[in-house]
């Protein structure tokens, strides 16, 4: 059985997030899983150049197709989530005539500044990218090259500008929902602390921040039994 790849968004300010993250993934999962962090460091092939970006994988994101030697599908998801389902629903709606499905989000932050003073600015497609289904052999993603992607904007990728309009499908609202953006949802899927994961002290009471919180304490159960040499719990 062929493994559900998933490449997450790593940022070392705030790295337990990505453990939280595939934490609540493999609680989930009835498929076997393979986890590939985006640490800007082992890109091989990439330098990240652009100096616009609120994370170190503002960018890197859309070097997925490529990361997959342009073969398959992958989920992209950012760091700062929690998965409350088995993931392999969301891979279970791959749909090989479009290039890429996402959220398609329409809303208005309710917050101008985000986490570590990051501005938090109303855009289109505004987090559309942050949890993305590829599909890595579609004709289209062929360009999303490191070269290609490196000398790119922001607007261009994160609204998918290489890409028609039908070419972009859309997912469920639940597999990709904004922690205080929207409405607390006992039915969301995929939680995204968008505007700041519960591990910064200014998020940590934040709506739905106890699912968060309670992954982060899992994650932690085998730690607290070890002796203290070998480290502190996350």
């Amino acid at each position: 059985m062929r493994a559900i790849d998933i490449v997450v968004g790593f940022d070392q300010r705030e790295a337990v997030a990505y453990h939280v993250f595939c934490q609540s993934v493999l609680e989930k999962s009835s498929k076997p899983v393979r986890f590939i962090p985006l640490v800007r460091d082992s890109l091989l092939g990439y330098r990240e150049q652009h100096s616009d970006g609120s994370n170190s994988f503002t960018y890197s994101r859309f070097l997925c197709p490529s990361l997959m030697d342009w073969k398959g599908h992958a989920i992209y998801a950012d760091g700062d989530m929690v998965c409350t389902s088995d993931i392999a629903e969301l891979w279970d709606l791959r749909d090989p005539d479009k290039a890429v499905q996402v959220v398609k989000h329409s809303y208005r932050t309710k917050a101008f500044k985000k986490y570590l003073g990051n501005r938090n600015e109303d855009y289109p497609r505004k987090n559309c990218s942050s949890l993305i289904l590829w599909n890595c052999q579609h004709p289209k993603n062929s360009q999303l090259t490191p070269t290609f992607i490196g000398r790119s904007s922001g607007a261009f990728l994160h609204r998918f500008q290489w890409l028609e309009d039908a070419e972009i499908g859309e997912l469920p609202l639940e597999w990709n929902w904004l922690a205080t953006e929207y409405e607390a949802n006992p039915s969301a899927k995929i939680i995204h602390y968008t505007l700041g994961t519960p591990c910064f002290s200014e998020y940590s009471s934040a709506e739905m921040s106890e699912l968060w919180h309670d992954a982060r304490d899992r994650a932690n159960q085998g730690l607290t039994q070890l002796p203290l040499t070998y480290g502190a719990p996350l």
